[in-house]
Order: C-alpha cells, then sequence, then structure tokens
C-alpha cells in the first residue's frame, strides 16, 4: 500500500492521533479542519463565515504540503452545527470555488471539537 503522512506547520497541528492528511494512490485524503489560526493556535474566528474562511485557508496549506491546492479537490465534507447558516456558508465557498466546483456534502451535527461552528474535510486528486 503506498501511504504517505502529510505535515506542515501552516496549517493547525492536529488535536488528537491523526494525520493532517495522508496520500495515497494519487488522493490527498484530508482530516477535518477547524478554524485554529495556525500563527497563534487559537481560534480567532468568532461567527461563521469567518469560521468557514479560516477552515479553507487551512485545507488549502494541508493541500499545499502534499502537492495539491483547492482546484484538486474533488469532493468537500462540511459538518456544521446548525445548517440555517447554509446560505452564509456557500457565500465563502463562492470565494474559493469560482468554477468547477467539487462535489460537496453539508451534515448537521450537535457538537464539534473545541465546540467550533464547521469543520471541512477533502478529497482531492494530484493531477
Amino acid at each position: 500500500m503506498n501511504r504517505k503522512v502529510i505535515t506542515t506547520d501552516k496549517a493547525p497541528k492536529a488535536i488528537g492521533p491523526y494525520s493532517q492528511a495522508i496520500v495515497s494512490n494519487g488522493f490527498v485524503f484530508t482530516s477535518g479542519q477547524i478554524p485554529i489560526n495556525p500563527e497563534t493556535g487559537k481560534i480567532t474566528a468568532t461567527d461563521i463565515k469567518s469560521q468557514v474562511r479560516q477552515d479553507l485557508l487551512n485545507l488549502s496549506a494541508v493541500l499545499e504540503a502534499a502537492g495539491a491546492n483547492l482546484k484538486n479537490v474533488v469532493k468537500l465534507t462540511v459538518f456544521m452545527v446548525d445548517l440555517s447558516d447554509f446560505s452564509k456558508l456557500n457565500e465563502v465557498f463562492t470565494e474559493f470555488f469560482s468554477e468547477k466546483q467539487p462535489a460537496r456534502s453539508a451534515v448537521q451535527v450537535s457538537r464539534l471539537p473545541l465546540d467550533v461552528l464547521v469543520e471541512i474535510e477533502a478529497v482531492a486528486t494530484l493531477e
């Protein structure tokens, strides 16, 4: 099995026993990103839009460490504590995914790590 662990200090360190991402067979599988500012190690974004933006910046940093970028994303999974924020999520997504948007699922969950509002994970190709 071809498997490479990805780690970068440009995204938050894992807060448990897992990798920021794994590259395997031409794909990048990221762990869920929450809105921790990697420079401070703290959550500075307090509203849903700024948390989504920080999640996507963190996701971008992990993908870059793996040799990919947001244009390589084929699937996103979004975990939200309140699906009534879905339209705000979409507003921020259009800033990052203006064309050839990836497939996406969004689900409401009762709670996320560190009580954040949103967590995002991705699958990307290494094309």
